[in-house]
């Protein structure tokens, strides 16, 4: 199926309020913020006013924020040298580390910690609270941030190729595509460079993409999807873990794909955990919130968990594809940063220092392209030469071909990385080539799934339902769904036979259900529960067919991610 690659619930041909800035940031994470701060601080001194708005589609800024997260300090150190007088929010400093290989019902610890999982130095953090925080430095510049915007689509010159700004979501439109009393039209914004910082996998981003061929001679993104919660315990547990950091590698997954499981200690007795699990696994009954739950009920991990209860939960994609996987992130009135320009080091399971970097490196090349009156690609190239002079480049280069290595088998890729350890992350290829996440299924003619599949209960072992519930996602019922089945009838007469409909099992928040008849006035068994959605990506990724589009839904809705 050849996917469209502009997508919008606005409705057209009405009179939209116009708001021109220098430059619009569409996402305030860590990437976008860090731009926008930068950018001002440029500004300030060099005596320029620019007008430059961030449009945030979460309630607030931070609400969908989500990572593990032990963040290396040199991106936030580039950005604010005296991060920590100035109050930065970081919930431990890592005093000990350490990996444990879980086998069937034991586990035991590595004797030596792999280099690139060494974290001492490193904080844990909380990337809901240090958005927060960045945005209150960004306030203080004069940056405007409109928080509960959602982005609907990209605005394009007469030669469909520069960007000139970005189109807001309609609000107050009835899930038939009608006006309610309460109706808002979207506003046109105006602007000298777009920034794409919307995360993984950015709606906007992905058709811009494949629209102006970003990714032409490029490998293909490869995505991991991560479940997490925090969980509170005993104060035993929370003073014996608090500021430690253990990975987990084997059960349940074993050696059947990529992934692994986290602990990260905090203050309060609270603990950081989830599971990551690539989506290019093979078995199309992959179900990465069930290995959640499948590696909780492991002994080893059971324990830390054992009267405590859980707190927050939630999930997001991770883009893995590594250095060869980056778009060029540079256009006539664009650029990218952060996770949609693929700024995450998947060895290190690692981002938020990079997203901070982009932004720092991106906001230098914009000021110099606003400085000449030249936002063209040649204008920002500024931003490209600094990525290839400076650390993050030799940061990504040296794992350039980790990720892609699994895709030859988990034993191969382990082989790969200690290989890539000596010959400074060459591995046993100079280039290795990856397939698609989607492209990878297999059929169930060649077999059912072997994965597990846990029992659930209301304290430890929460169902999707349940975890949703933690995760506090709340949308408008009566709007358009803006998870878009491009092809129902696929759904039905191909999917389920060939692989089984995986949306079922893929999507972490209990999205897609299927039934055995189609409900009342439905045309298809399938029912879209969108207003479960915690904004991962998934379901977008994953589908067999691309039979699948996540567009935003109306700026406000979705996850609640307090802490996480």
């Amino acid at each position: 199926m050849s996917r469209p690659t502009d997508f919008s619930l606005n409705i057209e041909g009405i009179e939209r309020d116009e708001l021109e800035v220098d430059v619009v940031i569409v996402g305030a994470g860590p990437a976008g913020l860090s731009t926008a701060i930068r950018l001002a601080q440029l500004c300030k001194e060099r005596g320029e006013e620019r007008a430059i708005l961030v449009l945030e589609k979460g309630e607030y800024v931070g609400s969908h924020s989500l990572s593990g997260a032990v963040m290396d300090p040199r991106g936030i150190t580039d950005l604010f040298p005296d991060f920590k007088d100035q109050g930065f929010p970081f919930e431990a400093e890592v005093t000990d580390d350490w990996v444990e290989y879980l086998t069937g019902g034991g586990s035991f610890k590595l004797p030596i910690t792999p280099p690139p999982l060494r974290n001492h130095g490193n904080l844990i953090i909380s990337v809901n609270r240090v958005t927060g925080w960045l945005r209150d430095r960004a306030e203080e510049l004069g940056v405007d941030i409109y928080p509960g915007f959602a982005v609907a689509s990209v605005r394009y010159a007469e030669d469909g190729r520069t960007v000139i700004g970005v189109q807001t979501r309609d609000a107050g439109i009835d899930k038939h595509g009608q006006k309610k009393p309460n109706f808002e039209p979207g506003m046109d914004v105006t602007a000298g460079v777009t920034v794409f910082a919307e995360g993984t996998r950015g709606s906007l981003a992905k058709g811009l993409i494949k629209k102006l061929g970003l990714d032409e001679g490029k490998n293909h993104q490869l995505y991991e999807t991560g479940v997490k919660e925090i969980w509170e315990v005993t104060e035993e547990v929370g003073k014996q873990l608090e500021g430690k950091v253990i990975h987990t590698m084997g059960a349940p997954l074993g050696t059947s794909g990529y992934g692994g499981g986290w602990i990260y200690g905090l203050t309060k007795n609270r603990l950081s955990i989830g599971y990551v699990v690539g989506l290019d696994h093979t078995d199309p009954g992959l179900d990465p919130h069930s290995l959640f739950v499948s590696w909780k009920q492991h002994p080893a991990i059971q324990k830390h968990l054992t009267g405590g209860k859980v707190l927050r939960y939630g999930a997001k994609t991770i883009p893995g594809g590594g250095y060869f996987a980056m778009p060029r992130f540079v256009g006539d009135g664009f650029v990218l940063v952060g996770d949609s320009a693929g700024f995450v080091n998947m060895q290190r399971l690692k981002g938020v220092h990079l997203a901070i970097h982009s932004g720092m490196l991106a906001a230098e090349g914009i000021a110099e392209a606003l400085a000449a009156s030249d936002t063209s690609a040649t204008g920002l190239k500024g931003y490209v030469e600094r990525f290839e002079a400076g650390w993050g480049k030799t940061e990504l280069y040296g794992v350039r071909n980790f990720r892609q290595s699994f895709q030859s088998g988990f034993l191969m890729g382990m082989v790969d990385t200690a290989v890539s350890q000596l010959n400074g992350g060459r591995g046993l290829k100079a280039r290795r080539a990856a397939t698609e996440d989607h492209l990878t299924t297999r059929k169930l003619s060649t077999g059912p799934t072997r994965l597990p599949t846990p029992k659930f209960d209301d304290a430890m072992s929460m169902d999707k339902l349940t975890d949703v519930y933690h995760s506090g996602s709340i949308h408008e019922e009566d709007q358009p769904a803006h998870l878009l089945v491009l092809d129902p009838t696929i759904c039905v007469e191909r999917c389920t036979t060939e692989y089984g409909n995986p949306c079922q099992h893929f999507c972490p928040a209990a999205v897609y259900e299927w039934g055995e008849q189609p409900a009342a006035g439905a045309a298809s068994p399938l029912a879209i529960n969108f207003s479960n959605c915690v904004h991962c990506k998934t379901c977008d990724i994953a589908d067999p067919y691309e039979n699948i589009e996540w567009t935003v839904p109306e700026g406000g809705g979705g996850p609640k991610y307090t802490d996480m």
